[in-house]
């Protein structure tokens, strides 16, 4: 076994305890720093030109950002629910565009949008204990 394997298993595995005893807030913590830790990937496969890798990776992103807009509560979120979907939903559009324009730029604009977004649920949990 590899070290790369290796660490990836143990990585799956402390990933699995982590979101089983996880409140939803924490899954969407955990995605969404699992999505930045992809974006980062996918900006440096973007500036390597890897474009098999950028493309794995982008789709990967999209993916996250996916599930994160279709665990939105819309019953219940209002129009603050609504906001966050549109953004995830231009976020994902704008990944497409990256990996089509090999534009980094359009990555680190992903990038500030999930982090402020971030932030934000972080407020969230503070103030729900």
């Amino acid at each position: 076994m590899s070290h790369s394997e290796a660490y990836g298993d143990y990585h799956s595995v402390n990933l699995d305890a982590q979101t089983s005893r996880a409140s939803p807030l924490e899954l969407v913590l955990l995605l969404t720093d699992g999505l930045l830790d992809e974006l980062a990937r996918a900006r440096a496969h973007i500036v390597a030109r890897r474009y098999e890798q950028k493309a794995a990776s982008i789709n990967k992103c999209v993916e996250i950002i996916n599930g994160l807009s279709s665990s939105l509560d819309f019953e219940q979120g209002g129009e603050v629910v609504a906001n966050l979907a549109r953004l995830y939903d231009f976020c994902a559009t704008r990944l497409h565009g990256a990996g089509i324009s090999l534009d980094p730029a359009m990555v680190d604009e992903v990038v500030q949008i999930l982090t402020t977004i971030r932030q934000g649920w972080i407020g969230v949990q503070a103030k729900n204990g």
